[in-house]
């Protein structure tokens, strides 16, 4: 049996579940994250993925653990499926010193360069750059390595966007260009602000494969991604995927969302990919709502445990603030 005519899901049930805990992980920590917000513990901008589950997890999944992540500032799911602690992430949420940026970065500035995850910019485009120079020292030393970089498709009018797509395809680098395309640069529509709203053709402009990709679905989503990351890893270059999706919250906690109406909101939300993809699994009867109930609940107890490891960490000690942020010069 499918749901509504939609083929079978073509992974084996333990992934298929994996899948599920990941996209779940950051519905809770995002929701985690609005609640202690509210209570500000967490201060400071905070830009939520809600909606967008699906694009981090299912292009994540496909990457190898030497692989490199570059991240915009709405990156806290993809720092949580690329392995760094629930705990860490969420004392540098709460600016402790604790977190995987020692409390400096904040929401903005996700750091872990043991896992190689190289941000969190708070900078529009500004990982594009950083994603290039990862590709060319690796091709420059011949490792059969892959670097994924996301962006928003406000990102496209960057100069950087189009400096970066051009040393990529003219250098033939082994970067994954991954557009999350949410509709929204901050509270702007695409159509309002660019002529070409066909951001396919855009990277197709310099000579890279491009494909547009369901954001909602996490089949479409994984397999796009296995096909496009063994492509750039075999030496194919640079490939660009456009991720349609959509985030259900405000661009960030201090918009009043004046530019969206909530029936557009609605209707993306019965498209969510958590729940679309379980009830496909619901429907092949290998997963139930009490297999959804136990990952909720592991969930939970890690979401929990990451909340009273925040609280309870220390802020940075004041006689540290100026590490790593001034060397005195040497006395004559």
């Amino acid at each position: 049996m499918t749901l509504r005519g939609i083929h079978p899901v073509p992974f084996p049930i333990e992934e298929s579940r994996e899948l599920v805990h990941q996209m779940l992980r950051i519905r809770r920590f995002e929701e985690a994250c609005a609640e202690w917000y509210g209570l500000q513990k967490i201060r400071g901008f905070l830009h939520l993925y809600i909606g967008e589950e699906a694009v981090a997890t299912g292009v994540i999944h496909e990457l190898a653990p030497d692989d490199a992540i570059v991240a915009t500032y709405r990156e806290h799911g993809h720092a949580l499926v690329r392995g760094v602690p629930a705990k860490a992430l969420m004392a540098e949420m709460f600016g402790r010193s604790t977190g995987c940026s020692r409390g400096r970065g904040g929401s903005m500035h996700l750091f872990d360069a043991e896992r190689r995850f190289y941000g969190g910019n708070a900078i529009v485009a500004g990982g594009l750059p950083v994603a290039v120079g990862l590709g060319l020292a690796d091709r420059m030393l011949a490792r059969p390595r892959v670097t994924a970089c996301f962006f928003g498709e406000g990102a496209v009018a960057e100069g950087a966007f189009h400096e970066a797509m051009n040393l990529a395809a003219l250098w033939q680098l082994p970067v994954l260009f991954c557009c999350e395309n949410n509709g929204y640069a901050m509270g702007t529509a695409l159509a309002r602000s660019q002529s070409q709203t066909d951001l396919c053709a855009r990277a197709a402009s310099y000579g890279m494969p491009a494909r547009a990709v369901d954001g909602m679905d996490i089949v479409a989503v994984t397999l796009a991604a296995r096909e496009a990351a063994a492509q750039v890893r075999n030496g194919a270059g640079p490939a660009f995927l456009e991720f349609q999706t959509y985030r259900f919250r405000a661009h960030s906690m201090f918009d009043p969302e004046l530019y969206r109406e909530r029936a557009e909101v609605e209707l993306w939300r019965e498209r969510g990919p958590l729940h679309t993809f379980t009830d496909r699994l619901k429907a092949e009867k290998v997963f139930s709502e009490a297999d959804f109930q136990r990952i909720d609940a592991e969930v939970a107890d890690e979401i929990r445990a990451a909340l009273e490891f925040a609280d309870t960490s220390p802020l940075e000690p004041v006689e540290d603030l100026l590490r790593d942020v001034h060397t005195p010069q040497a006395s004559a």
